[in-house]
């Protein structure tokens, strides 16, 4: 790496990454952009078809598993899988989650904590299994996590599961950023707020009530307007290459400023 070619900070061309909820919008900005780059992708999603859409959008060399990482012996095999595949592991994003929208007592207790595993601790025993793997390789790692903006503000319409979910995420990405410090592998978090996806289309619609929502939210948004996949594409990258490499613990809003004010 050098100055005289800062391009190559950035290269992340022959690596091999691993993207679970590879059919979901951040899964699918990761998989492009990465297969994009350069990178070997392993794409892991439930939903086959729409993960064979997103594979098909890849430019390089793509495996896909059929799966969620719902448990510990699904995350362990996923990382095993890649690294059988490809020869290494060397980025994980975790692009997989959900959740639940509900006022808390609307919500049934069984519903929050199926908002926890799937965005907490579906996330740790991924990072678990993929920084084992990426010890033992002995050429450190990156591991990329995707929070949002409401790990740290809250949200007045039924979000507790998920502010509570986020802000967990941004705990363990913190907390795995000063125990695999030493060990080479970074861990960070890219915490975005509203941009365009199939369950966010309707926002961007010419009507009374997208124009009064996105109102509402864009008077908080010092950039004036909601986000683009393209926007989380860059922190991506700079997360997963040697640019980052003496980044790590830090939660990266892709927010237009609205974290900011």
């Amino acid at each position: 790496m050098s100055l005289d070619n800062p391009h190559s900070m950035f290269d992340v061309k022959g690596k091999v990454a691993l993207i679970t909820g590879a059919s979901g919008a951040f899964g699918a900005v990761a998989a492009r952009c990465l297969s994009g780059a350069g990178c070997k992708v392993v794409l892991a999603a439930g939903n086959a078809d729409a993960m064979a859409e997103v594979a098909a959008t890849c430019t390089n060399e793509v495996h896909q598993i059929k799966g969620r990482p719902d448990n510990e012996v699904a995350c362990e095999a996923m990382v095993e899988e890649a690294a059988k595949v490809f020869g290494a592991l060397d980025i994980l994003v975790v692009a997989s989650g959900m959740n639940k929208v509900a006022m808390i007592e609307d919500m049934e207790p069984s519903t929050f904590e199926r908002v926890m595993d799937a965005n907490v601790t579906q996330s740790w025993l991924l990072a678990r299994a993929a920084s084992k793997q990426m010890k033992a390789q002995g050429n450190g790692g990156k591991i990329v996590f995707v929070s949002s903006a409401r790990g740290l503000l809250g949200h007045p319409a039924g979000y507790t599961a998920y502010c509570a979910s986020k802000a967990a995420v941004d705990g363990i990405t913190k907390a795995l950023g000063c125990e695999l410090g030493p060990t080479g592998i970074t861990v960070n978090a890219i915490a975005p707020t509203v941009f365009r996806s199939p369950l966010t289309a309707w926002m961007f619609e010419d009507t009374e009530k997208a124009r009064a929502v996105r109102e509402g939210f864009l008077s908080r948004v010092p950039k004036g307007r909601l986000g683009e996949p393209e926007d989380l594409a860059g922190p991506l990258l700079f997360l997963s290459s040697a640019a980052s490499d003496f980044y790590t613990g830090h939660i990266l809003y892709a927010d237009g400023g609205y974290t900011a004010g």
